[in-house]
């Protein structure tokens, strides 16, 4: 029988599996997060692999992002940036699941201008795998912006990490979306989510003043009618146009700039950049991921 592989981008609040035959994803599935798990992370592993039982088991399982972390399957280390793609394959860590080898990436650590300290996992294996997809984004020096619970934005120069920034954007979305914010009325209308983010861009552009700025979710649904879709929309724009006021004004925006992540808030964030007056192009964060673990994956 043909060797098969398991690949995984396990995050903090989604699991993504793909089952990989002679180099195809052949099927895919999704399971909870690290966050969200009520079994160890080896019981939620076998359970979401199981529909996948063969005569012989898969070569290895090959995982990146908080499958590493201190409270995932193991730990895996970090890598202090700049970082390439060799630094970061030497690092993955050899574990194992019933007899099946397990290989996971280390994530990423960097420092800002103030010697904060930032980390990653799992974007990582994204950023190379959109690398390896796009060998123009490994010569001279490129913006990345990965959108997700945790938004970062990576520099990187001649195929290396050299720092990054984390936004909890969409942790702090998720959690102002059942927040009162959004609880005041005004007739539920899903169309009405692009306006209201189109209003919450214009909002922040105006000038980065978050704490301010969120209360018009509710009033506006108050006073003006709004509906609950609008001020969802409303605190969307207004948390990724602040994002990226804030990222502008302790870095200088390229004109050009690469969006990996999925379809929709990926899309969200490109129009959130023109505004900015930076362009940006988009690569899909499943194909990126799946090309960053096939670098692990690799035998050499």
């Amino acid at each position: 029988m043909t060797a098969w592989q398991i690949h995984g981008d396990w995050g903090t609040t989604r699991m993504r599996l793909w089952l990989v035959e002679d180099g195809v994803v052949r099927e895919r599935c999704e399971g909870p997060g690290i966050g969200q798990l009520t079994v160890s992370p080896a019981e939620a592993l076998r359970h979401a692999i199981a529909p996948w039982r063969r005569e012989t088991p898969p070569a290895r399982i090959v995982l990146c992002g908080m499958a590493g972390a201190r409270s995932g399957l193991r730990e895996a280390p970090y890598v202090s940036c700049p970082a390439d793609e060799a630094a970061w394959r030497r690092s993955a860590l050899a574990a194992d699941l019933d007899g099946i080898p397990v290989v996971i990436g280390a994530g990423l650590a960097s420092e800002d201008e103030f010697a904060r300290p930032d980390v990653m996992r799992g974007e990582e294996a994204q950023v190379f795998g959109a690398i390896a997809l796009n060998p123009e984004l490994g010569t001279g020096t490129h913006f990345m912006v990965l959108p997700g619970t945790h938004s970062k934005w990576v520099m990187v120069e001649h195929g290396r990490v050299v720092w990054f920034r984390t936004f909890l954007t969409g942790e702090l979305f998720d959690l102002l979306s059942r927040s009162s914010l959004l609880a005041a009325g005004g007739e539920p209308s899903a169309r009405d989510f692009e306006p209201g983010f189109e209003a919450g861009l214009a909002r922040s552009s105006a000038g980065p003043a978050l704490i301010g700025q969120l209360f018009e979710a509710r009033a506006a649904q108050l006073r003006e009618g709004r509906s609950g879709a609008w001020a969802s929309g409303f605190l969307s724009g207004l948390l990724i146009g602040n994002e990226i006021a804030e990222m502008r004004g302790s870095a200088p925006l390229p004109r050009k700039m690469t969006v990996v992540g999925g379809a929709g808030l990926g899309e969200r964030y490109v129009r959130a950049l023109a505004r900015f007056d930076s362009h940006a192009i988009t690569m899909a964060g499943d194909a990126c991921a799946l090309a960053g673990l096939e670098l692990l994956d690799a035998d050499d």
